[in-house]
């Protein structure tokens, strides 16, 4: 099966979770995986699936360069891997335009990196968006603008391969 009819599977297995009453509200979505990179882009989605990260952030300036549309509260997202496997459903429930430097530790541990502190959250993030900013010629400062985006997991694919270890084996 390609990825697009797994994509199409897996949109089509969470409307039939729905009441049908429900499905009717649902009939737009994006299809994206975090960062630009395999290892992050599968650890970051690793983390919604925990329920560990519940927000995230990009480059405004990279979202104008691209001509992408910004994301709105209520939007539906499904999250894949890297390889564009689908692995859960988002919606999006709070997006705001916030400089770097006023970013709190509330967001940086909704994001759920790290050990969840602000100044992890600085030292990771001002080296990604360094690097994003000198590929399309503008330069990192303290006060480029992000899009921080707060997001509820609402469908996640059943994990088949598990660890035991992370079962609770109180029985």
């Amino acid at each position: 099966m390609n990825k697009v009819d797994r994509i199409a599977q897996f949109w089509q297995s969470f409307l039939d979770s729905l009441p049908a009453v429900k499905r009717i509200s649902y009939k737009k979505y994006s299809v994206w995986h975090f960062c630009n990179n395999e290892k992050d882009a599968n650890e970051l989605v690793d983390l919604v699936l925990q329920r560990k990260k519940t927000a995230t952030c990009g480059l405004l300036w990279s979202y104008e360069m691209e001509g992408e549309i910004l994301p709105k509260t209520g939007e539906i997202s499904i999250i894949t891997t890297w390889v564009g496997e689908p692995m859960c459903i988002i919606e999006t429930s709070d997006v705001k335009i916030t400089p770097f430097e006023d970013v709190k530790e509330e967001h940086a541990l909704k994001e759920g990196e790290g050990d969840l502190s602000l100044a992890y959250w600085r030292r990771v993030h001002w080296e990604v968006f360094s690097r994003e900013c000198a590929k399309i010629g503008k330069e990192a400062c303290e006060d480029m603008p992000l899009v921080c985006e707060q997001f509820e997991l609402i469908y996640l694919k059943i994990r088949r391969n598990f660890r035991l270890e992370s079962l609770d084996n109180s029985f």
